[in-house]
């Protein structure tokens, strides 16, 4: 059962050692820069002509585990976020859900038309307490944002936007696989201890665009770049098209040629290497995506997507993918020696110069401050950070530069130790004598 707990510094030194677990935390957030998108110059106006369509859902952790605090700041964030989208008829609807011990709509899509109307109803939303039910909740955000007794709308981009503390009373992940199998796109934002790797499988990936870490008071850092990654998301797509692409497995979406009862798609896979290895999926008409696994790594796939439609003559869609080459870690970091001036960082697996140019650990104090960097070579799986503060707090990432020119990073946080004190001056001996 989630408990209350009070507001506390997110970067104290107290408290018990970080458990391997929660040493998965935090991809990096010092480089959260991106090109300014361009808005509606008022929300209140409506939006333009040209307007995106699409259903935003907000999924906010409304539990007890979340305390009134974080509650207010994470409503207060949500709130600046949605003001300047155009939302409105026509346009993006937004919904609001409650994570709670019962899933609880706060509006439902369609109910505000601009930004600024659905801006004051997130403002005016209250915690709902209880358990952290997230499953349950998302079993009924899926239900939402299909139901158009609930104002969701057919044939129009999904994105959900769930907001968490990181822990969650039920499972997560089967009720999130569905979501993102109907072609819904996920954005994550943990403000508390959540498991990187458990937080990166159920965000859409690549999760270094659909996934953040950061504390509650520093959420306006993200604004910006998650608006802008919200409207990319919107976009109407004309054509089949490929995303989430892994070394075995992609996702594919199109845009809504057939209705259920107009007739049905043939989904062909074939390795482009393999003519004869053809993979074929039929698909009900009123189906606007699919997800390929068990691929090969690096491998190119040509896929054809084949309307077959009772009531008019519909051509063939085709798509040439290549999934990424088979490139793992690091997969776990470990803290170790923390001494006040210094801390060893060690991670896993080790890879060699064949697979990698080499390791990047990058460094700073996490309530803020210039960050370091120190090059460890191939081959090599630990350093040890010098020249550190007492009792401080670092956000500590491990990048691994492939030779393919991609990376792949995973942050934890390391405390050091606090300096000696001062030794107090030893008691007088009870039997000696005075002068």
């Amino acid at each position: 059962m989630a408990t209350l707990r009070e507001r506390r510094p997110f970067c104290s030194c107290s408290g018990p050692k970080l458990t391997h677990k929660e040493q998965s935390l935090l991809p990096h957030v010092w480089s959260l820069s991106r090109s300014p998108s361009v808005f509606p110059a008022s929300s209140r106006g409506g939006p333009p002509a040209t307007a995106l369509q699409g259903d935003l859902l907000f999924l906010l952790d409304s539990s007890a585990s979340v305390s009134h605090y974080e509650f207010s700041r994470v409503r207060e964030f949500l709130g600046q976020l949605v003001a300047p989208l155009p939302l409105g008829p026509g346009a993006l609807h937004a919904s609001l859900v409650h994570v709670g011990t019962q899933p609880y709509t706060e509006f439902p899509f369609g109910q505000h038309s601009s930004g600024a109307e659905v801006q004051d109803a997130i403002r005016a939303s209250a915690q709902r307490m209880g358990d952290t039910n997230t499953g349950l909740a998302l079993a009924y955000a899926k239900e939402q944002l299909f139901d158009m007794t609930a104002g969701a709308r057919p044939g129009v981009p999904k994105v959900m936007v769930w907001v968490t503390d990181g822990g969650s009373s039920d499972p997560v992940g089967p009720p999130m696989q569905e979501l993102k199998d109907l072609g819904v796109i996920i954005f994550i934002i943990s403000t508390g201890r959540g498991n990187l790797l458990e937080l990166s499988a159920a965000a859409s990936a690549p999760p270094e665009k659909h996934l953040h870490f950061v504390d509650v008071d520093d959420l306006h850092i993200i604004a910006q770049e998650l608006r802008g990654s919200i409207l990319d998301a919107m976009q109407p797509q004309q054509q089949l098209r490929a995303f989430e692409v892994t070394s075995s497995s992609f996702r594919l979406a199109w845009p809504p040629l057939l209705t259920a009862n107009s007739g049905y798609y043939v989904l062909e896979l074939v390795p482009s290497a393999e003519p004869g290895a053809v993979r074929r999926q039929q698909l009900p008409g009123n189906t606007t995506g699919w997800a390929w696994a068990g691929l090969e790594p690096n491998t190119d796939y040509d896929i054809a997507l084949v309307p077959e439609s009772n009531e008019r003559l519909l051509g063939p869609q085709h798509l040439r993918v290549r999934t990424l080459p088979d490139e793992t870690g690091p997969e776990r970091i470990v803290i170790s020696h923390a001494r006040p001036r210094s801390v060893r960082v060690s991670w896993a697996p080790a890879l060699g110069p064949a697979t990698v140019l080499g390791y990047h650990v990058l460094y700073g104090p996490l309530q803020g401050g210039a960050a370091q960097r120190v090059e460890v070579p191939a081959g090599r799986n630990s350093t040890t950070l010098q020249g550190l503060a007492p009792g401080t707090v670092y956000l500590v990432t491990v990048t691994a530069a492939y030779r393919s020119g991609r990376e792949h990073a995973l942050s934890a946080k390391a405390c050091t130790s606090p300096g000696e004190r001062s030794r107090a001056p030893p008691l007088p001996d009870a039997g000696a004598r005075g002068p």
